[in-house]
């Protein structure tokens, strides 16, 4: 560990009561919490206090799990177990209590249980760590748990954050998180703090910052998103609902972005309407798109771009917008052009001859499509088609700038390496040649990966061939939905051939460019298509030979023989018609990404690469390829440290991120002496530098906010947790109780009674048992078969979030629900809770119809109350609102029994089920029966059931008789006349 950290991990242990550490992200809290843990059980060790208990462990997730389990075993002073949601009860209670010393991950609705039942007691536990404090509140599951441990013993609860932005999100939002922790002290180190300054620039790696310049089209793209996000945002100022001082462009590079939108619109948002809604919507796409610019292909961008056309384009409002138009028309551009034979490019709609035209199956290099003579036996008419203007579709395929710039990286560090070879320290171990390339995500890995290995020509290749299939695809699906043309037998686009326009007798009109740009990506998807049909024909029946070279861990293969010579066929620009025995395509390589989508981190070598034939093309290539070093790929986005792991001298940063940074700096601090260069691969004047500089910015502006609020914060004396008890016996009496007469028993205050509530185990998923004790509610956890909440005997609550109600609905459970309650409860009750932070209502007064809708939840909700007429439904605006129903509603009612709670809906060994009235004395499905039959209603089919035994004896009964049960003779004359009726036969 560095000083610094090792200072960090003093200052929480001199507290008994613990703290709140909050630290630079990338400081590595898996080593601060082990190191804590180490610290702290030798210290309980060496004082007397015996060392038992074990140590609790929140809120990690599984990378810094990980992490920390390692650190831990290498001690071999504490015991680590993961204790999951699925391990027995009896199981748990052995770990509770076994051995001096263990630290055990759990998840807060585990623990929870755990405590409420006397499972686990407070006096085993050492200290509580929370891993993730910026998510705590005070209805969070972790204040729940400080709450149940600090009620008996003031164990000392640790709390840790690298999220400084997260802990200035709201007012006091620092400040609430150590109240609800019971929390006195707070610990900031901030990458800026002068000890962590001086550790981690002491012997700093040599870094190397390439700035490489964006194609126009990216540059013109890029601006046109810009200017789409400031429309987005002036839009949305027009509202007056938001703070105008948060819609800033440099603060919507960050997905925190719209959470600060959603948090402030959310308590309105029934009152927006569709356009502000669709802007908030609206302002995430573009986010992506500014963000997949710099980050995937050409290729596949146009390919998000297509899908968000389809799924957006009639609710958008940024596609409406004028550089919306600009985005589609750059990108397109990256990757294709639409030309006349002269070489012109078509940039207005003109028209085009109504004739078929043909595609060859081999493709040129550009992919320029080429038109055969027409199929009919006129001459004439042959030299007809040929003297027609057409339009030819030249590809682009625009490669990324980063791509050359990392391939020259590699080849100038094995240049390097090589000259320094004579050179290797032995405390090296020959770890000096590993070079890591960072990227964000695991696509990105794998796409480099695949340039490296082979070249940046047939990635982009393969992806345009991907991209031609599914055009060609999706033509065919939208085509059979339509009526058979009369075309001839034989005719299609897989065939190569397609109409232009309409009939050869009419005249031709003007032809959009869209219909044009269509026309030809499907001449040329039909060109690849053919290819591939040949290729897989000739693979068939002739079995492949030789050895074909490729990455590790590849799948499928494509051999180098037919690749070579399908990329030297495409470089040269032919157009005849003959077809090369050695060309081909192999489609099967395109799922190559899909195939290796479970790896986070690959490596390749020069030994892996594959080795082109040696044509004048690829000789360049094959050279390169030996040239490289070994390479390790990382994904950003699968929080691995892997830094101590493959100890790397090299590191290229192709996504900058500024967490992978402060990794990068405390990895050369722990590591002084090993030699350490960084390359920084910016695109210069782009949105990447913006936000890297603006996240190094946003967080040095979190912690001087945290280092002011830390200077003017009032902490409570019974902050540290000496006052709680289960009862609310610190509120104010009201004024009632002060001013109560004397008369009644000398004003002395009535003992309340106490109060408990039965609780479902799947409910400590929520907040509500928090809030229930809290308000000082004995809270018993048990497994229910019915309802998730038993208030007393007769009460029974079943409780809905808004998203769980659309999904209870959806797929029919809150039927089955409402009506196990109302066979075993007297009164039962369906909770709608809301959101303290949103609205309270289902949608506006004006989208509420005056019909029946099945779509609808209020029309949902309304058959739901006709159907079961006993079912109450309370509305609950927040979890806080939902204990003072639940207090009231329990007023003059008595406790609920545990036991009979449990056993409620579960049959015993002989198949009876207790307490169900309807089941011991009647036959469900005969009252369902009677219900249903003309003249018999909600009000009178109990007398109808006292009155007769069966159904049978129903249908004999006289009209007086059942007049006299059913009370009305109207009803007594329909419902005899619906049994005497004859049963009609179809029999004539």
């Amino acid at each position: 560990m560095l000083p610094f950290e090792e200072q960090a991990v003093a200052d929480l242990l001199e507290d008994p009561n613990g703290g709140l550490l909050v630290v630079s992200s990338g400081i590595p809290l898996a080593s601060l919490a082990a190191t804590l843990l180490h610290l702290h059980h030798q210290s309980t060790s060496s004082s007397g206090g015996g060392g038992g208990g074990c140590f609790l462990i929140l809120s990690a997730p599984d990378a810094l799990k990980d992490q920390i389990r390692r650190r831990l075993v290498e001690s071999q002073l504490l015991q680590v177990h993961d204790v999951a949601s699925d391990v027995p009860a009896a199981h748990r209670r052995a770990l509770y209590s076994s051995g001096e010393g263990a630290a055990l991950f759990l998840t807060p609705r585990v623990l929870a249980a755990d405590l409420l039942t006397a499972h686990l007691l407070p006096s085993r536990v050492q200290a509580l760590l929370l891993l993730a404090a910026h998510r705590s509140s005070d209805t969070s599951a972790d204040a729940f748990i400080a709450r149940l441990l600090r009620q008996h013993r003031l164990l000392p609860v640790y709390a840790f954050s690298d999220r400084p932005h997260a802990m200035v999100a709201g007012f006091a939002k620092a400040e609430r998180t150590m109240k609800s922790l019971y929390i006195r002290r707070l610990h900031l180190w901030p990458r800026f703090h002068v000890l962590a300054a001086a550790d981690l620039e002491r012997s700093p790696p040599e870094v190397v910052d390439v700035r490489v310049p964006m194609t126009h089209p990216m540059v013109g793209i890029q601006a046109a998103i810009l200017d789409a996000m400031d429309a987005c945002l002036k839009e949305l100022r027009r509202t007056y609902k938001v703070d105008v001082e948060d819609l800033t462009i440099d603060k919507g590079l960050f997905k925190s972005f719209d959470e600060i939108v959603r948090r402030q619109l959310d308590p309105i948002w029934h009152t927006l309407g569709k356009k502000t809604k669709q802007l908030v919507a609206d302002l995430r796409t573009l986010r992506k798109l500014l963000d997949y610019l710099g980050r995937y292909d050409a290729v596949t961008y146009l390919k998000y771009l297509d899908t968000l056309r389809v799924s957006e384009g009639v609710r958008s409002v940024w596609m409406l917008a004028e550089s919306s138009h600009k985005i589609f028309e750059l990108a397109k551009r990256r990757v294709y052009q639409i030309v006349r034979p002269d070489g012109t490019r078509v940039s207005i709609a003109k028209g085009t001859p109504t004739k078929k035209r043909k595609v060859t199956p081999s493709s040129s290099k550009k992919g320029k499509e080429t038109e055969n003579e027409d199929s009919a036996p006129n001459k004439d008419d042959a030299q007809k088609v040929n003297a027609e203007a057409s339009y030819l579709l030249e590809e682009v395929l625009e490669e990324a700038p980063k791509w050359k710039v990392l391939r020259e990286l590699l080849q100038e560090i094995a240049e390097e390496q090589r000259k320094g070879d004579g050179v290797v320290h032995e405390d090296e171990n020959n770890e000096c040649g590993i070079v890591l390339v960072a990227c964000k995500d695991e696509r990105s890995c794998l796409q480099l990966q695949e340039c490296i290995s082979r070249s940046p020509q047939q990635v982009m290749r393969e992806e345009w061939e991907k991209y031609l299939l599914g055009k060609a695809e999706l033509f065919g699906l939208h085509k059979k939905k339509k009526k058979r043309s009369q075309q001839p037998k034989g005719f299609g686009i897989l065939d190569g051939e397609f109409p232009t326009g309409s009939n050869e007798n009419e005249n031709a009109g003007p032809v959009s460019i869209s219909k044009l740009e269509t026309n030809a990506l499907l001449a040329a998807a039909s060109g690849i298509s053919n290819l591939t049909k040949e290729a897989d024909a000739k693979e068939d029946s002739v079995p492949s030979c030789g050895k074909k070279g490729s990455v590790k861990g590849k799948g499928k293969r494509v051999p180098k023989k037919t690749l070579t010579k399908r990329q030297a066929s495409k470089r040269k620009n032919r157009s005849t018609t003959e077809n090369d025995s050695c060309q081909g395509t192999d489609v099967e390589a395109s799922g190559k990404t899909d195939e290796q989508s479970d790896i986070n981190v690959s490596k390749v070598s020069a030994e892996d690469a594959p080795a082109p034939a040696s044509t004048p093309d690829n000789a360049e290539d094959l050279i390169d390829a030996k040239m490289l070093p070994p390479v390790q790929f990382y994904a950003l986005d699968s929080d691995q440290h892997v830094l101590d792991i493959w100890k790397p001298s090299v590191i290229i940063v192709y996504h900058p991120d500024m967490t992978f940074v402060r990794e990068i700096e405390v990895y050369k601090a722990e590591n002084p002496s090993k030699k350490l260069r960084v390359y920084f691969l910016f695109y210069e004047e782009s949105s990447e530098v913006q936000k890297f500089e603006s996240s190094i910015r946003r967080e040095n502006e979190a912690f001087e906010s945290l280092i002011r609020q830390k200077s003017l914060m009032m902490i409570p004396v019974d902050q540290s947790g000496r006052c709680i008890g289960p009862t609310p016996a610190n509120e104010p009496e009201p004024l009632l109780s002060q001013n109560s007469l004397t008369r009644k028993a000398g004003g002395r205050k009535p003992t309340g009674k106490d109060m408990q509530v039965i609780v479902d185990m799947r409910e400590f998923m929520s907040s509500l048992p928090n809030v229930l004790h809290q308000k000082g509610i004995r809270i018993i956890p048990v497994t229910l078969e019915v309802g998730d909440y038993v208030l007393s005997p007769l009460i029974c609550v079943e409780r809905k979030s808004i998203a769980d109600l659309y999904q209870s609905f959806a797929s029919g459970r809150l039927y089955n629900q409402v009506e196990t309650m109302i066979r075993y409860y007297k009164i039962p009750v369906l909770l709608i809770e809301f959101s303290q932070d949103k609205s309270f209502s289902f949608q506006s007064a004006s989208e509420v119809g005056d019909d029946v809708s099945p779509t609808n939840i209020i029309s949902k909700l309304s058959l739901l109350v006709l159907h079961f007429p006993r079912l109450r439904i309370v509305w609950s605006r927040s979890l806080h609102a939902t204990a003072d129903i639940f207090m009231s509603l329990k007023s003059n009612q008595d406790e609920p029994d545990e036991n009979k709670a449990m056993r409620v809906g579960v049959p015993s060994e002989d198949g009876v089920v207790e307490d169900d009235v309807r089941a011991e004395n009647y036959n469900t499905s005969a009252i369902e029966f009677l219900r249903r039959l003309p003249g018999v209603t909600d009000s009178n089919y109990r007398a109808v059931m006292d009155g007769c035994n069966s159904l049978a004896e129903l249908a004999l009964l006289p009209v007086e008789r059942l007049a006299e049960l059913m009370g009305s003779q109207k009803g007594a004359r329909t419902l005899k006349e619906f049994l005497d009726a004859k049963c009609p036969s179809m029999i004539s």
